[in-house]
């Protein structure tokens, strides 16, 4: 087994310490830009998988959308729940795996943050070439569906995050 990065490893491993880098700027802006609608960019993330999905979806299937462990979501969507964002409502494919559905606050709050979000992510585009964002966004898919492909055993071991 080589020690040695080929160039290309080399390159993604700076593209991997940058992304850890704007990770973090990213739920820290988040976190700012929603803030006072009783959302953090974890639970907002949540929510808008939740928004995104055309049937009310349980937590292992966001989690799994998403990326995270069921426990993370169950925690945020706990959270969401007792700020009256999501209500769990009964599934009829399976007893326990209870459906995630927003409430209208919920909904209220999903709105106000994509309303912030649409100025904010403009501005944060300013001057940065669309067919440049559009190449970043195919090699991050590329490099995202490859890790899926290699780690799918270890379903366990997904990510956690902030709520």
């Amino acid at each position: 087994m080589s020690t040695v990065h080929t160039a290309a490893g080399a390159a993604a491993t700076e593209l991997i310490i940058e992304i850890f880098r704007l990770n973090g700027r990213l739920l820290e802006s988040g976190d700012d830009l929603v803030r006072n609608v009783g959302l953090t960019s974890a639970r907002w993330q949540v929510l808008g998988a939740i928004a995104a999905s055309p049937v009310p979806l349980p937590v292992s299937h966001v989690a799994r959308n998403m990326g995270l462990t069921r426990q993370a979501v169950q925690r945020l969507a706990n959270d969401l729940e007792l700020g009256d964002l999501v209500r769990f409502a009964p599934n009829p494919h399976h007893k326990r795996a209870r459906l995630l559905a927003m409430t209208d606050n919920g909904a209220t709050a999903f709105k106000t943050a994509m309303a912030r979000q649409v100025p904010w992510a403009n501005r944060l585009a300013k001057g940065v070439d669309p067919d440049d964002i559009a190449t970043a966004l195919r090699v991050l898919v590329a490099l995202r569906r490859r890790l899926e492909t290699e780690t799918i055993p270890r379903r366990s071991q997904r990510r956690r995050v902030r709520s």
